[in-house]
């Protein structure tokens, strides 16, 4: 995509557009695998830290980032290999910035309601539930965090807990409005802009939200705007 960008090439093989509809497909799903595992580890770690070190090793960790990325890769290949099992006809023009699934479907001849379907279901499983799962997680967080006797103690565990949150709610917002929308509910216009939210915006402001967290980051923001401060009152 980036290459088409900046040689305003137009034109994409049906190789390349399902090599890229896979790996997109890949690191979405395992994205979202990976926040419901970031919210299980958050909650082992505030809901029991004496036995944190023993349930939450490095093989756990590893264990989990390995599922993770095992899931996105069967389910992307599986979608990619169906819906480029489909005839296209016509004038393939693609109205989006790369080969997303439901702008494809629309460029395929005959009957595509197994493919939205397969779509759906797919949406439902490996966005919804470790959605569900990082719901539990924080009500149990939340249930113990309200217990805790010191107004620190509260502070710290919810301050552990905001960023992840917040990088949750940004992906998890745009994508299941963009997957979980009934058919007739799409626009071009409407997609294009939640893509391009999801998919540059939020990664974009990953790297930002996690490493405001950091003493050190916070320390030289800080002085970089206190110069700045200094400069304009000179």
């Amino acid at each position: 995509m980036l290459q088409s960008l900046v040689s305003e090439a137009r034109g994409i093989s049906r190789e390349s557009c399902a090599m890229q509809m896979f790996f997109f497909t890949l690191f979405g799903i395992s994205e979202c695998c990976l926040l419901a595992a970031m919210a299980f580890d958050r909650y082992m770690a505030i809901c029991s830290p004496l036995h944190y070190a023993t349930q939450m090793s490095h093989g756990v960790r590893t264990h989990l980032a390995m599922v993770s990325w095992g899931v996105g890769c069967m389910v992307s290949l599986g979608q990619t290999s169906y819906i480029f099992s489909l005839d296209f006809c016509g004038p393939c023009e693609i109205d989006h910035f790369f080969c997303d699934l439901p702008p494809i479907l629309t460029l395929a001849c005959g009957d595509t309601s197994h493919n939205e379907a397969a779509v759906f279901v797919v949406t439902i499983v490996c966005i919804s539930s470790p959605f569900l799962l990082i719901i539990a997680s924080y009500g149990r967080i939340l249930a113990a965090v309200l217990v805790m006797p010191s107004p620190e103690g509260r502070h710290k565990a919810l301050s552990t807990c905001s960023s992840h949150l917040l990088v949750v709610t940004l992906f998890y917002g745009s994508a299941s409005v963009t997957y979980l929308r009934p058919k007739a509910n799409h626009s071009p216009g409407v997609d294009k802009l939640l893509a391009l939210f999801y998919t540059v915006v939020t990664s974009m402001l990953n790297p930002i939200i996690y490493s405001l967290r950091n003493k050190d980051v916070k320390a030289a923001l800080r002085r970089t705007l206190g110069k700045k401060k200094v400069l304009t009152h000179a």
